[in-house]
Parts: C-alpha cells; sequence; structure tokens
C-alpha cells in the first residue's frame, strides 16, 4: 500500500521507526532490502550539526538505494531547527522529520525530544521555522504525552499540521512509560480523527497481524516498527506479503537467522571498521538469537569477541544456529 507525504511517494506504508544505536546504514540496508518502505537515521543533534561535531558525519552518511530516507533531527530552538533543517535539505534524504518523542532523561532535561510535549506553542514555532526554511516535508514524531496528566497528542499532532507539517509519527505510550506495558492504540485513532496529514502508527507491533490489527483499529495511513525489527529485519518482507496477499510467511529459521548476522557483520566490518563493527553487532547479536534453544551461552560468549573472523567463525560453529 503506497504512501504520500508531502511530494514523495513511499512504495508502501511499512516505516523503520528512528533507533538510537539501532538504525544506523548497515541495519538500514539490510531492512531495506526486506522490504521497509520508509527508513529513518538515527536522531541527530541540531547544534551537534550546527556546531560541527564529527560524530554527526558517520550518521548523516547515506548511500544510494536507501530512498526514500528521512533524516531525524532533535532540538528545541526554532532558529537554530530552520537553519539546520536548510543545511541538510542539500543532503540526499527525502523528509525531515523531528523527534519530540525521545524519553531519555539527558534529551529531555534539555528540553528537546518528549519534553516539547509539553509545549504546544515551541511545537508550532519550531515546525513553522522549519517548514518556511525547506521544500522538502517536515514530518514529526511524537508520543502519546509527556505522562499521565499531559496525554495530548490529538492536540499536538493538530499544531503540527496547522504550522505546515506534512505527517505524524504516534508513539502509544507516554514520556513516562518510556518502553513499558502496552501501547494505547486509541491515542492513535484520536490523532487520525483530528487532523488530515497522514498518521503513521507505532508501538506494539512485533508481528504481521499487529499491522493488519493497527490500521483496522486506528485508521492510520502507515505503520512504524521500531523493537519489533530489532534482530528482526524480516518483519517488513512478512508484513507486506501478509498484507497483499493474506498469507503469514513462516518466521526465519537458525540458519537463515545465522546467515543474516553474518551479512549483518560483513557490512559493520565493511562501513565501521573492525573494533566498532564487532563491538556493535554483539547487541545485534542477542536481539538476532532471543528465543532460540540455549542461546543464553551464545550471547554471554560473544562478549568475548574482538576480531570479525573469530565472530564469523563463532556464529558459523554455534549449535544455536543450525537447523
Amino acid at each position: 500500500m503506497e504512501l504520500k507525504i508531502g511530494n514523495v511517494i513511499i512504495p508502501n506504508n511499512i516505516a523503520l521507526a528512528p533507533m538510537a544505536g539501532v538504525t544506523d546504514l548497515p541495519f538500514r540496508l539490510l531492512c531495506k532490502e526486506q522490504g521497509a518502505g520508509l527508513l529513518y537515521t538515527e536522531m541527530v543533534s541540531a547544534k551537534a550539526i550546527l556546531y560541527n561535531n564529527k560524530n554527526t558525519k558517520e550518521l548523516l552518511k547515506v548511500e544510494k538505494g536507501e530512498n526514500p530516507i528521512a533524516v531525524q533531527l532533535f532540538g528545541s530552538d526554532p532558529e537554530i531547527m530552520g537553519e539546520i533543517a536548510k543545511r541538510v535539505e542539500e543532503l540526499p534524504f527525502d523528509i525531515i522529520d523531528v523527534n519530540m518523542g525521545c524519553p531519555v532523561p539527558k534529551v529531555v532535561n534539555n528540553g528537546e525530544g518528549s519534553a516539547l510535549m509539553k509545549n504546544p506553542v515551541l511545537v508550532g514555532k519550531i515546525v513553522e521555522a522549519m517548514v518556511k526554511s525547506v521544500k522538502k516535508p517536515v514530518t514529526v514524531k511524537i508520543r502519546k504525552g509527556f505522562n499521565d496528566e499531559c496525554i495530548n497528542a490529538p492536540e499536538i499532532a493538530h499544531v503540527i499540521e496547522e504550522s505546515g507539517g506534512a505527517a505524524v509519527a504516534v508513539h502509544g505510550r507516554t514520556r513516562e512509560e518510556y518502553y513499558r506495558g502496552h501501547a494505547d492504540w486509541d491515542i492513535i485513532r484520536q490523532v487520525h480523527d483530528r487532523v488530515n496529514i497522514p498518521v503513521i502508527g507505532n508501538g506494539d507491533i512485533t508481528e504481521p497481524e499487529d499491522a493488519i490489527n493497527m490500521m483496522k483499529q486506528t485508521g492510520c495511513e502507515g505503520i512504524m516498527i521500531g523493537r519489533g525489527a530489532q534482530g528482526n529485519p524480516w518483519i517488513f518482507r512478512r508484513i507486506n506479503h501478509y498484507l497483499a496477499t493474506g498469507e503469514m510467511l513462516d518466521k526465519p529459521n537458525p540458519i537463515e537467522i545465522k546467515q543474516m548476522i553474518i551479512k549483518h557483520a560483513r557490512l559493520q566490518y565493511e562501513i565501521k571498521g573492525e573494533y566498532t563493527g564487532v563491538r556493535e553487532m554483539r547487541k545485534h547479536i542477542a536481539w538476532y538469537t532471543q528465543g532460540l534453544k540455549n542461546s543464553a551461552a551464545l550471547r554471554n560468549d560473544v562478549n568475548k569477541i574482538e576480531t570479525m573472523d573469530e565472530l564469523i567463525r563463532f556464529i558459523n560453529e554455534n549449535p544455536c544456529l543450525t537447523m
């Protein structure tokens, strides 16, 4: 099912959520290959770009074939956000997204991320400044609210639309809930009823049926998958197949998981080098192997591995990853 955001046509309506430390270039390439319609970068600090922080170069790196892709910025100063939107517009991103949902204390305590849910006026100023600065669509990712006393996603979404935002993604949890409990899909429905721009629902999509159920229950135009894609890039292929045919594809077997881990590790090595590549693969391997028989020992042992050759040999020879 095609999705249109501003002037950007997205081949299907299943997006990979922006996740710090997860949605880097290697992982995005795997998700794209498995059928993700829209990719997002990890969130990037607008101030860090402004001050030419060397780490932002890596975060803003995009490869041919990733499009359509959105860059996700975070910040709270409308002037800086407008200026940085203009600066990144010349990079090969299709959409410029604003993070208003990150629950991490160091971001929130700085008045950024989900702290912005408490300040609808500032939300409007940020979106307006960015929309005025660029021709590419500006979108926003929000939460249900800041806490149980401040559940205002429909109001914030309305402000975003009025300020020129082209779409809004809604995670059905408050900032105080972080990722605990169940996502409230009804708040996504309320947002959908309040605005005329596309709404992308986010929260608790781990199986193809969840995607169908969310769309039916909320009316949302798109689905965004975050933690459900960790160690599971196949989820995009399985959802797309289910939406198209009504048929459920099997989950990957241990051999397919092993092949994907090795492919991911090689991409990490190629893009980030051995030292970083090996260390970053440790958490991905923990996600890939979750639920496999006797995989706890594997997850423990992988943390001792230092080289890519060792890692690939270890994965190839591990009994958990055989049929």
